[in-house]
This record gives structure tokens, C-alpha cells and sequence, in this order.
């Protein structure tokens, strides 16, 4: 089983990966983040490192993915490759951090990496408005992420539903998190978890 869980910056997909793996015993395989040696200089400087930071986790989830088919686990994940094509470069070509000649050598390497993959058993779509993510993404304190512009942010949520709604091939489980607490509120977290499961359980 390999369940993914997609929205973003500040939704709170980490903490729900985290909440997950130890109700149903699923491996968390968490996206590359602090490693990146390109993120602290792409939010300084976005026009210039963007090419390099996409592909940077490009590779770090064609990676992941392949040590995931290979593993026999149970595994959650926290975002995926598909998003990394379809919402972040997407949005940094039509914002234009990224030349056309970068965008399109980006996605032909895409392409061919896509081809080498299956989807998801299920993808977990955390929705959320921008005040949420702005007051998450202020409360954790990451320093590089505290110059995101709410542009920035509203352009990742257009295609974020873009890509759910029209893009993505797979199966998909949306989540509204406005209001909804489940790092601190048993209730709604056991409100994520029955949609979960009745998935599951239409999947047996």
C-alpha cells in the first residue's frame, strides 16, 4: 500500500503523515527538505535557483519512489513527484521564476521519470485557504519560509486544484483543513480517519 499525502506549504501534510503512519503502522517516508541545498538560496533568490532546486527534488523523489516500490512496505508519504511537475514548476514558469527552456527540459526529464512509475494506491489532498497556511507556516518558524509571498502561495492553490481536479489519474481522498485540528483534537483527527478507512474499505 502506498498512500501519499499532497497539498501546500503549511497544510499540514507533515504532521498528518506523522499521525497516520502510527495509527495504521505505515512506514512515513518524508520529503527532502532541510538536505536541499538549494532552498534557503531559491527564497532569497527565486529566478535563480529555481531550476536547480526542482531538479534537486526531482531526483530525491524519483529515488524515493523507486526505494518505496522495491521496499514490500506499507508506506505514507509526505508529497510526491507529481506535484513537484504539475503544481512548483508549474507555477514558477507561469510566475516566471523559470525560462521557457528550463521549463521544458525540466519536463521531458519528467516525462521520462513519470513513465518508470505507478500511481499511488491513494492520494490524501489536504485543501486549505490562505490564512491557514500563512499562520501554519508562521508558527513553525522556518526562516527561509518567512519571505513567501502570499501570491506565491495563492498561485500553488489554483494549481493545486488544477491538478486534482484535472490533472492527476489516480485516487484521491480531499481533506478540508480550515478549522480542522487534528494534531490537537482526537475528534478531528477520527474524522480524517473514517474517510480513510471507508476508502479501504471500498478498496477490499
Amino acid at each position: 500500500m502506498h498512500v501519499a499525502i499532497a497539498g501546500n506549504i503549511g497544510c499540514g501534510k507533515t504532521t498528518l503523515t506523522k499521525l497516520l503512519a502510527k495509527h495504521y503502522n505505515w512506514t512515513p517516508k518524508f520529503e527532502t527538505v532541510v538536505q536541499n541545498p538549494y532552498l534557503e538560496d531559491y527564497y532569497h533568490d527565486i529566478m535563480r535557483w529555481s531550476f536547480n532546486l526542482e531538479v534537486f527534488f526531482l531526483k530525491e523523489r524519483f529515488r524515493d519512489m523507486v526505494e518505496m516500490s522495491k521496499s514490500g512496505e506499507n508506506v505514507i508519504q509526505d508529497r510526491t513527484i507529481y506535484e513537484g511537475a504539475y503544481v512548483f514548476v508549474a507555477n514558477n514558469y507561469r510566475m516566471g521564476h523559470l525560462s521557457r527552456r528550463d521549463f521544458e527540459t525540466y519536463m521531458d526529464i519528467f516525462d521520462l521519470v513519470e513513465g518508470q512509475l505507478k500511481l499511488p494506491d491513494l492520494m490524501i489532498y489536504l485543501k486549505a485557504d490562505i490564512p491557514h497556511l500563512v499562520s501554519n507556516i508562521q508558527k513553525r518558524g522556518r526562516g527561509y519560509e518567512q519571505t513567501i509571498q502570499i501570491e506565491y502561495l495563492r498561485g500553488l492553490n489554483e494549481l493545486y486544484e488544477n491538478f486534482m481536479n484535472n490533472q492527476y489519474k489516480g485516487k484521491v481522498v480531499t481533506i478540508d483543513v480550515d478549522g480542522l485540528d487534528y494534531e490537537h483534537d482526537p475528534q478531528a483527527l477520527q474524522q480524517v480517519i473514517d474517510q480513510i478507512d471507508a476508502f479501504l474499505a471500498e478498496e477490499e
